[in-house]
């Protein structure tokens, strides 16, 4: 993954969602999952969410989306969930009263993990260093000073 950049920020940011459609129906067979793919990649270009990965097996959805400091994960979900199953929902009416009948597509809850190049323990020890790091730059810099 390679850093991306803004004004004010460098940063990288990458996370991996799974949801699923209320009462977990296996309604995304073909066409509905193709269709629904590209719904979700259009909401993506339209709100600047950088959707890397859309996976749609029948029950569930998993997308790896390259995230920016200013737009949270739920955030990224709010907007995803609403906007794509009203846009479903428009296109197939029929699905909607054949197994929606509570009008929801999705469940309220999602998993959310963030993708790193580093695992925890690599950062945990890195993080538990900086002190030693820091101590280790300011001697090597006294010492230049004696010269």
């Amino acid at each position: 993954m390679e850093l991306q950049r803004n004004t004010h920020h460098v940063y990288r940011l990458m996370y991996h969602f799974v949801w699923i459609p209320k009462y977990r129906h296996k309604v995304f067979k073909e066409p509905y999952r193709a269709i629904l793919k590209g719904i979700i990649q259009k909401i993506g270009y339209d709100y600047d969410i950088d959707i890397v990965e859309l996976e749609i097996p029948e029950d569930h959805i998993h997308m790896v989306v390259r995230g920016v400091p200013k737009m949270s994960p739920s955030d990224v979900m709010q907007i995803i969930k609403s906007l794509s199953a009203r846009e479903f929902f428009r296109r197939y009416p029929e699905i909607k009263r054949q197994y929606f009948w509570g009008g929801k597509l999705w469940t309220q809850s999602y998993f959310v993990e963030t993708i790193g190049n580093a695992d925890e323990k690599s950062i945990r020890k890195y993080v538990q260093n900086q002190l030693m790091e820091n101590d280790k730059i300011e001697t090597k810099s006294e010492q230049l000073k004696l010269l």
